[in-house]
C-alpha cells in the first residue's frame, strides 16, 4: 500500500460538552476502519465555539476516548505531521485557502447587511414559495469597485461562487450509495465571516484536505453538508474523499437518543459501572455487524474485520437491555483480578480502601466468584455485597424477608437458625463453604427441616435479606465471629432474648 493512498480518517468532536455515545459510535467505526485499513485515525478538536470550548471539555473527551480504549495515531497529546490538532489553531490554512480561492474566482466579496438579508428572507418567506438562498447580489461587483470598498474598510463576507450550470452534485457514499443533488438549489454559502473566522463547512473541508483524509466517517446529519463541502472541495482544485454517513441511534421510542431516555455519555455508562469493552462491542454493532449473528466481538476482531459495506443505512436503537446482557458477559470472564480493579470505586464507597485490598488480597478476589454471573453492572456491587462489608453488625435487615422467613408462622425458623448457629460455632467444623453447607445440613435432616427452612433464616441474618450470592461461599470469606454475631443480633431482634 503507497502512502498516497493510505486510509486516513478523522473523528472531529467539538469540545461542548460530554461526548455522546452517538459520538462515540463514529469514533469508534473510524478507529476500527482505520485498524482494519492499515490506516491513520486522526483525532481534531473543532474548538471554533468560544463561549462553549473550554479545555476542560477537551479534557472531558480525550478521557472519554481513552476510557473507550480508542487511541489515536495523530491529535492532541500524540502529535503528528498534519497539526496542529484544534481548529484555533489553525487559522492559517483557513486564510491560505481563501487567497487559493480569490485566485480561482471561486470566491467574492458580500457586502449585503444582516438587516438587508433579513428583510430579503422576511419578504420572500412572505410571498409563494418562501425564502431560496442568497439571491447573489453582490456576485457581479466589478472586481476593483469590491477591492475600493475593501480597502476603504466596508465589512464584509466572502462567499462560494457556485458555478453556473453545474451539473447535479453526486457521490458514491460508502453506506447510503449513489447520491445526487441537483446544483441549482446551492446557493453562494458564506465561508469566511466578517471577522475573518471560517464557516464550519469550509474549515472541516479545509482540515480534511490539509491532513490528507481519505475517508469522512460522520452522522447522517451531515448528509446535507456534504454537496456543500463537495463544491468547497471542486473550489479548493482539491480530491473529493470518500464519504460514508451513519445512520441515527434512537431510544425505545423511535425518537432520536437523548437525555430522555437515560445516560447519554459516555461518562454517565462509565460511571454506572459498564466496561469499555462492552460499550465498544455494543455500540459497534449500532449499525454494523460481523455476519448479521455474532454478538460478543472482542477488540481485536473487531479491528481486523470492520468493513463500511456491513454498515447498514437503518436507524438503530439503544437497547439498554441487551447493554446490560452484554456488559454482564464481560463481567463474567474479565477474571477476579480485573474485576477488582474496575470495581475499585464503588467497593471504596462500601468502605474498602487500597490499603486494605492489597492487605486482603484473598478476601476481594474471593468476592468475584460470588457475583460475577449476577452482575449487570459494576455499580451493582454495591447492592449485592454490601453485607460482606457490615463487620460484625447486620445494618440493614430487609423487613420483608423478616416476616416472610422468621416470622412465618410454623417456618420453625429459631430451630433452623439455632441449628445452623451451633454448626457455625463449631471449631472442629472446617471453616469452608462445602463443609459448612454438609454439617448444616446434617442437622436440619436430623431435625426434619428442608433445606430451604433450614438455609433461608440463615441467609437473612447474615446477608439482612432473602436474595444474596451463595450463602455458604459467602460465609465463608467472613470471620466466623461476625457470623456469629450478627445470628445472635437478628435472632434477638426476631424471636426476642
Amino acid at each position: 500500500m503507497t502512502d498516497e493512498k493510505k486510509v486516513r480518517v478523522r473523528f472531529a468532536p467539538s469540545p461542548t460538552g460530554r461526548l455522546h455515545v452517538g459520538g462515540a459510535r463514529t469514533a469508534i467505526y473510524n478507529w476500527a476502519f482505520a485498524r482494519a485499513m492499515g490506516g491513520d485515525f486522526i483525532l481534531r478538536i473543532e474548538d471554533t465555539d468560544p463561549e462553549r470550548s473550554t479545555e476542560e471539555n477537551v479534557q472531558v473527551i480525550l478521557n472519554a476516548m481513552k476510557w473507550l480504549g480508542l487511541d489515536w495515531d495523530e491529535g492532541p497529546e500524540v502529535g503528528g505531521q498534519a497539526g496542529p490538532y484544534f481548529q484555533t489553531q489553525r487559522m492559517d490554512t483557513y486564510a491560505a485557502a481563501l487567497e487559493l480561492m480569490k485566485e480561482r474566482g471561486s470566491v467574492y466579496p458580500c457586502f449585503c447587511t444582516k438587516e438587508e438579508l433579513d428583510a430579503k428572507r422576511a419578504a420572500a418567506e412572505a410571498n409563494e414559495g418562501g425564502y431560496a438562498g442568497y439571491d447573489r447580489t453582490c456576485r457581479c461587483i466589478d472586481p476593483a469597485d469590491a477591492a475600493a470598498r475593501i480597502a476603504a474598510g466596508e465589512p464584509h463576507v466572502w462567499r462560494l461562487r457556485v458555478p453556473e450550470n453545474h451539473g447535479p452534485i453526486e457521490f458514491d457514499d460508502a453506506v447510503y450509495g449513489h447520491v445526487s443533488f441537483p446544483a441549482e438549489v446551492m446557493d453562494d454559502m458564506i465561508v469566511v465571516r466578517t471577522d475573518g473566522s471560517p464557516t464550519y463547512n469550509f474549515a472541516v473541508v479545509c482540515d480534511d484536505a490539509n491532513m490528507g483524509v481519505t475517508h469522512v466517517i460522520r452522522g447522517d446529519d451531515h448528509l446535507s453538508n456534504t454537496p456543500r463541502q463537495i463544491l468547497i472541495y471542486e473550489a479548493l482544485g482539491f480530491d473529493v474523499p470518500t464519504f460514508a454517513h451513519l445512520s441515527m441511534i434512537l431510544g425505545p421510542d423511535g425518537k432520536k437518543l437523548s437525555k430522555r431516555h437515560g445516560a447519554a455519555s459516555v461518562e454517565e455508562f462509565c460511571e454506572r459501572g459498564y466496561l469499555p469493552d462492552a460499550m465498544v462491542n455494543f455500540l459497534a454493532l449500532l449499525g454494523w455487524s460481523l455476519d448479521g449473528e455474532t454478538t460478543l466481538i472482542d477488540r481485536a476482531t473487531l479491528c481486523e474485520r470492520f468493513s463500511l459495506d456491513r454498515v447498514t443505512k437503518k436507524d438503530a436503537v439503544f437497547d439498554e437491555t441487551k447493554l446490560d446482557w452484554m456488559n454482564g458477559q464481560y463481567i463474567k470472564d474479565m477474571g477476579a483480578n480485573a474485576w477488582v480493579q474496575a470495581s475499585l470505586p464503588w467497593l471504596l464507597e462500601l468502605g474498602a480502601t487500597p490499603e486494605d485490598i492489597s492487605a486482603r488480597a484473598e478476601f476481594y478476589l474471593g468476592l468475584y466468584p460470588l457475583v460475577a454471573e449476577r452482575l449487570a453492572r459494576l455499580d451493582d456491587v454495591v447492592s449485592k455485597l454490601g453485607f460482606m462489608f457490615w463487620g460484625p453488625e447486620v445494618r440493614e435487615l430487609d423487613e420483608k424477608s423478616v416476616n416472610k422467613v422468621l416470622k412465618k408462622e410454623g417456618a420453625r425458623a429459631d430451630e433452623a437458625l439455632a441449628a445452623c448457629r451451633g454448626v457455625l460455632a463449631d471449631q472442629s467444623v472446617a471453616w469452608e463453604a462445602e463443609a459448612l453447607q454438609e454439617a448444616c445440613r446434617a442437622v436440619g435432616e436430623q431435625l426434619e427441616l428442608k433445606p430451604k427452612l433450614l438455609f433461608q433464616p440463615l441467609r437473612v441474618a447474615v446477608c439482612g435479606n432473602m436474595v444474596s450470592p451463595p450463602l455458604f461461599e459467602s460465609i465463608e470469606l467472613l470471620p466466623r465471629e461476625d457470623v456469629l454475631a450478627r445470628i445472635d443480633q437478628v435472632a434477638s431482634e426476631a424471636f426476642g432474648g
